[in-house]
């Protein structure tokens, strides 16, 4: 991956709040399907992945001054950082989990693993229309080019989209999670995958 910071990061770094708030708006999506991923469903009865993102980029807010990145990836790994001790907390607070330090580091390092398998996941959406990017940065473009697309879906489709190609859920289960069955769950993954195909034809990437 290039050295240089991207145009977005160096801006929102020498620049304001508007700068800041444009490149943040960048990565909301990616956040808010790797939130809706990774939150375990007995917490969503109390905090929704949309919360806990907010309270994520109102940290980076205030945070941002100290970031001393100057990269695409290590901005996106802080963030990544701040949306998993929120999602740790989220966890503590309403499962009443065990708040030993032993028991936080396997469960962020759990996480951490978890997200990177999302990624994987999500890296390979319609790898056959835009590709696999041969640089780092390019791969961080890919992931927000598809997380863009999916969160413009029809909240069913882009709800069987995530639990298929980002938790990596059979169609069985997602049939019971969504309360539908296999077959209606599999017609609306076409319909959103012919979608997604639409809004990134054409799309090239490093």
């Amino acid at each position: 991956m290039s050295d240089e910071p991207r145009p977005l990061l160096q801006q929102a770094k020498q620049g304001g709040t508007l700068e800041q708030g444009q490149l943040f708006a960048s990565y909301t999506n990616y956040l808010k399907i790797i939130a809706e991923s990774q939150l375990d469903r007995r917490v969503r009865r109390r905090v929704s992945p949309s919360d806990l993102v907010q309270e994520t980029l109102l940290e980076a807010h205030r945070d941002f001054g100290a970031f001393r990145g100057k990269t695409d990836a290590e901005f996106f790994l802080w963030l990544r950082q701040i949306l998993v001790h929120n999602l740790m907390r989220a966890s503590e607070k309403h499962l009443q989990t065990d708040k030993r330090d032993v028991r936080r580091e396997v469960y962020v390092q759990a996480l951490h693993a978890s997200i990177e398998k999302s990624n994987a996941r999500l890296e390979h959406v319609l790898a056959d229309r835009i590709g696999s990017p041969s640089s780092e940065a390019g791969r961080l473009e890919q992931m927000r080019l598809v997380s863009n697309a999916i969160a413009d879906l029809p909240a069913e489709q882009r709800q069987v989209i995530v639990l298929r190609h980002v938790e990596g859920l059979q169609f069985a289960e997602i049939a019971e999670q969504m309360e539908r069955s296999s077959g209606a769950c599999r017609m609306l993954w076409l319909r959103g995958m012919d979608q997604l195909r639409e809004r990134l034809d054409g799309v090239e990437l490093e």
